[in-house]
């Protein structure tokens, strides 16, 4: 009985810690926006995100959707600022700040 008490409390530690890793951040997002996307794009993060409303951010998404957007507003994005771990944080970047939010960053 004490193992398998043990083993749960080990599955429960590993599954909180992976879940605040897994999650994304707006301030990550205008970091890496800043970092990675800002040179390629020609304009500031806060005409970036207001290129759709939050709405249009949604249906676009996090993943592959939202890389091939990125894509079609700057056409001088490398492939390698849009890696998947930079999707997430990019999103949760845009949709925090699109045009309909209320909301204006900082850069």
């Amino acid at each position: 009985m004490n193992k398998i008490v043990k083993i749960i409390l080990a599955a429960v530690v590993m599954l909180s810690m992976s879940s605040v890793t897994l999650s994304a951040d707006v301030a990550k997002g205008q970091k890496l926006y800043l970092k990675k996307l800002k040179g390629a794009c020609n304009m500031n993060g806060a005409k970036m995100a207001t290129q759709h409303s939050q709405g249009e951010w949604k249906v676009i998404g996090n993943g592959a959707g939202l890389a091939t957007e990125l894509k079609k507003i700057c056409p001088s994005v490398k492939d390698k600022a849009l890696k998947g771990k930079y999707l997430p944080h990019y999103y949760d970047f845009f949709f925090e700040y699109a045009n309909d939010s209320g909301n204006v960053p900082s850069c």
